[in-house]
């Protein structure tokens, strides 16, 4: 039984044996060569349309719904069941192999970005757009964002695993990281209680980060079943915010990059890609 469990002095690793999940190590770097794809467009993204990826395709389909045509981008599926994320053309700009990673091509020297709140702080500023140019309204902008970095580990790593895909069902895991999870939920919850949105009155990247979970959530489709089982329904300012940003168009084609099955765009090349799954 996992209570009776009692951890070795030293840790190894028989790096021979099969891991139980994806492709998981504790080492970094790349495990095959592999180059990556270009497009046309400044901007290169390679990622998938999870709850981290979405965030960045949100911004850029904002962006370019607000009239800045120099966003446009072409976006790569990186498929992470399939450890896409360790070939050497995504650790190159990468070192961490976690979607979302980004090439900036606009300027005569490229620039890797890594990390989402990285990448939106980057386009935020560079379109001078989404992001309040200082005083309170920016450090609250910045304090949210962050505070969203540091939730997803705990949303995904913590409450998705134990959940979802652990091959052992361990009550205390998943008791420990549903408290953390509904904590969450409702820091976030008070906070739109007081604002419309989360850096006050204005709309920005932090929004938008946040959505990419919670949006996750409140679409339902988190963790077969998990929005349930966390009775998000309950958190009624959460939907009040959640149900206002689905409505925004930037948001509706942000969530269907990157994603397989109907309805959805494995890559994005052109606005056209998105329009032929949304109509």
């Amino acid at each position: 039984m996992a209570e009776d469990y009692t951890p070795p002095e030293i840790w190894t690793w028989d790096k021979d044996a099969p891991t139980p999940f994806r492709g998981n190590r504790p080492i970094a770097g790349s495990t095959r060569d592999s180059v990556l794809p270009r497009g046309d467009h400044p901007f290169q993204l390679y990622s998938m349309g999870t709850p981290n990826g979405q965030k960045v395709t949100i911004l850029f389909e904002e962006l370019l719904a607000a009239g800045h045509a120099g966003a446009e981008y072409d976006a790569w599926l990186v498929e992470i069941m399939k450890n896409d994320q360790f070939g050497s053309g995504f650790v190159a700009v990468n070192p961490n192999s976690k979607i979302p990673a980004l090439l900036d091509v606009s300027g005569e020297t490229p620039v890797r970005l890594f990390e989402s709140g990285a990448i939106m702080l980057h386009l935020a500023e560079k379109f001078g757009a989404f992001i309040p140019a200082s005083g309170p309204a920016r450090a609250e902008a910045l304090s949210w964002l962050f505070w969203q970095m540091s939730t997803a580990p705990v949303l995904g790593g913590g409450f998705g695993h134990f959940y979802a895909y652990a091959p052992e069902k361990i009550e205390y895991a998943i008791n420990r990281y549903a408290m953390e999870a509904k904590r969450i939920f409702d820091v976030a919850d008070r906070r739109l209680a007081e604002a419309r949105y989360f850096a006050g009155d204005e709309y920005t990247i932090a929004d938008m980060a946040i959505y990419g979970w919670l949006g996750y959530f409140h679409r339902g489709e988190a963790y077969n079943g998990g929005s349930k089982f966390l009775s998000f329904h309950e958190y009624e300012n959460i939907d009040r915010w959640a149900r206002e940003l689905g409505e925004r168009p930037g948001v509706k084609r942000g969530i269907v990059v990157n994603r397989s099955g109907d309805g959805f765009t494995q890559e994005r090349h052109s606005a056209a890609d998105i329009d032929a799954v949304l109509g």
